[in-house]
């Protein structure tokens, strides 16, 4: 089996952050499936204090945010490391209500992934 795929902490440390064996209950799985949804890149995580999470705005009541993981498909085909992509999901944005992340649980979702796709492209 693979390693657990993560990246740098960049993130505000208000930033709450799940563990793996947290988002496995939240969305209903066991926890090896949670790192193939790290290895398939799904989602990404991060390594804080030495504890590998995965930040919990990328999750609704429903389990992931709806539009996340083609939304990090977009910007990783368009070059984007996981390092950028956190940096920009995470922050303020003016045009925005408040940052890219916290767009993306209201109905400005598909602005969000239409700014993705006019970076990335």
């Amino acid at each position: 089996m693979s390693a657990i795929p993560y990246t740098d902490d960049v993130l505000d440390p208000s930033v709450s952050l799940l563990q793996l064996p947290d988002v496995a209950k939240v969305l209903g799985l066991v926890v090896t499936r949670v790192h193939q949804m790290l290895r398939d890149g799904e989602l990404i995580a991060i390594r804080r204090d030495g504890i590998i999470s995965v930040p919990e705005d990328f999750f609704s009541d429903e389990g992931v945010v709806r539009m996340l993981p083609g939304l990090l498909s977009v910007l990783r085909d368009g070059g984007y490391t996981d390092v950028e992509i956190l940096r920009w999901l995470f922050t303020e944005d003016d045009t925005l209500p408040g940052t890219p992340v916290a767009a993306l649980h209201t109905d400005s979702a598909r602005e969000v992934v239409r700014r993705a796709q006019a970076m990335a492209f």
